[in-house]
């Protein structure tokens, strides 16, 4: 069945996460993904590990399982950019393609006749997206970031991790590259809706993605807090700013979520609590006179709920139709029967006829659903048959240019 993306033709020189990410979004939807990697070393998450894949061996080392996530469906062509022929074949295959992508710092891909202008004169349709830290333009244009960067300057540290004052407090990075992943989705966004717009006006556009944007768009609701009442927002651990309770509570056992979003919710865990009295108290009736009396409040449900198990108080506070869950680890979130029902671990065909786990893509589509048609590549895995099928050269051009260090 062809995917919903069967007739896009993606090629990706973005490497690392963000760019990665955004072009496996694209491949899970059945684009065709050409992924241009350096010749030698490739991607740099291809030596992000360990733990390592040894099945993708290149060169000395297998590759890292960093690189498998973000690279799965694609198609692995090595290309040297700093050799005029390698630039031509990035050209020629761009003149095939109906989506660039690249994360390059800002100018670079210019030196190298690989600009969107250069390559929107020999394509005026393609498709290209520009990924980099802080955009195209401005002050902070050509420097390098990573997603811890942003994290920082995009202000989330600044409301992540428990109060200064507070036993262990201070700036804390979230655990998974949310930078990098949000981006990769905002580009993806903007990659369909420039795909739809050339569909009426027959032409391509250019996207510029800064990881700085993605980050403030994350924070909105801070940014806008603060520029309407002036009080910078802070950190405050597992607390919510505007609800409470809505964060990690000690159980007897361990740790579970209780999330309050409304007045009625309140009414119902007190009821699972058996503490009817809390919410009939006046300081605790509406979601205001809560966040004004956060301390007290938070004080008597920490006591109240060390009385129980984790799994005790999840059934009843569940059975009252209040949201909540467990703290989980992996190997937990691996086994719950939520997970397993929804096949969220699942198996990609490598070309030794052996298949390796993946995580599902969480986009569900019914008329066209995400198929998993090729593993992550090894670097350079398709060069010779991607410039004979679609560059038209011949075994012997392409032993010239791997002999010239072109590819």
């Amino acid at each position: 069945m062809p995917g919903a993306l069967s007739q896009v033709k993606v090629l990706d020189l973005s490497r690392v996460f963000a760019g990665p990410w955004c072009t496996q979004i694209l491949a899970d939807l059945g684009a065709d993904v050409i992924k241009v990697e350096r010749p030698g070393s490739g991607d740099d998450t291809r030596g992000w590990g360990p733990p390592w894949v040894e099945h993708l061996k290149s060169e000395e080392r297998p590759d890292s399982t960093y690189f498998t996530v973000a690279n799965r469906g694609k198609r692995s062509v090595t290309a040297n950019l700093k050799h005029p022929q390698g630039q031509d074949i990035v050209r020629r295959l761009a003149e095939q393609c109906d989506v660039f992508v690249e994360n390059f710092k800002v100018g670079d891909l210019k030196r190298y006749g690989l600009d969107y202008d250069r390559i929107s004169s020999i394509n005026p349709r393609i498709v290209y997206c520009s990924i980099t830290g802080y955009g195209q333009d401005g002050p902070y244009a050509k420097k390098p970031a990573y997603d811890l960067v942003l994290q920082g300057a995009g202000g989330l540290m600044s409301v992540t991790g428990l109060p200064d004052e507070a036993p262990g407090g201070g700036p804390l990075k979230v655990g998974m590259p949310v930078v990098d992943v949000l981006a990769g989705m905002y580009a993806t966004v903007a990659i369909l809706a420039a795909i739809n717009h050339r569909g009426l006006s027959g032409r391509g556009q250019y996207i510029d993605i800064a990881l700085l944007d993605c980050m403030l768009a994350l924070g909105s609701n801070q940014a806008i807090a603060y520029l309407r009442n002036g009080k910078l927002p802070t950190r405050l651990g597992n607390e919510h700013r505007n609800l409470v309770p809505y964060q990690v509570f000690a159980t007897a056992d361990g740790y579970i979520v209780i999330a309050v979003g409304n007045d009625a919710q309140w009414r119902r865990l007190c009821k699972a609590l058996s503490r009817p009295d809390l919410g009939a108290d006046p300081r605790f009736k509406r979601m205001a006179d809560r966040v004004a009396h956060r301390t007290a409040l938070i004080s008597d449900l920490h006591r109240i709920l060390t009385t129980r198990t984790s799994r005790e108080w999840i059934a009843l506070i569940e059975a009252q139709s209040v949201p909540c869950g467990p703290i989980n680890d992996y190997s937990q979130l691996l086994e719950d029967p939520q997970v397993l029902q929804r096949a969220l671990i699942t198996h990609v065909q490598r070309p030794d006829g052996k298949a390796s786990q993946i995580v599902a893509s969480p986009l569900r589509l019914q008329a066209t659903p995400v198929v998993y048609e090729r593993a992550s590549p090894k670097l350079g895995e398709h060069t010779d048959t991607v410039l004979s099928a679609l560059l038209g050269r011949k075994s012997e051009e392409i032993s010239l240019l791997r002999e010239s260090g072109a590819i």
